[in-house]
């Protein structure tokens, strides 16, 4: 999102809304490894919600996804795809 910065004087200049990114450690169940995912406070929230990491990546599309999270969510379904042909 853009906006501006109003000073006292009420000049307006642009400025950018960024996300608030923060490192997270993430365990993954199925997989058995940890990863350290750039999320927001608003996704952890929801990986709560939704029952884990698992789980959301299971549920969500991959266009969505940041290309690290498609790859572990690949990388899940072969894992899951792996254990229900055994």
């Amino acid at each position: 999102m853009v906006g501006h910065h109003v000073s006292h004087s009420n000049i307006k200049s642009k400025r950018r809304f960024l996300p608030a990114l923060s490192p997270a450690t993430l365990h993954s169940d199925a997989l058995g490894q940890k990863f350290t995912l750039r999320i927001t406070n608003a996704a952890l929230r929801t990986l709560d919600f939704k029952g884990g990491l698992d789980a959301f990546l299971l549920g969500a599309r991959e266009e969505k996804l940041s290309p690290k999270a498609a790859k572990i969510r690949r990388q899940l379904k072969a894992k899951m795809a792996e254990t229900a042909a055994a």
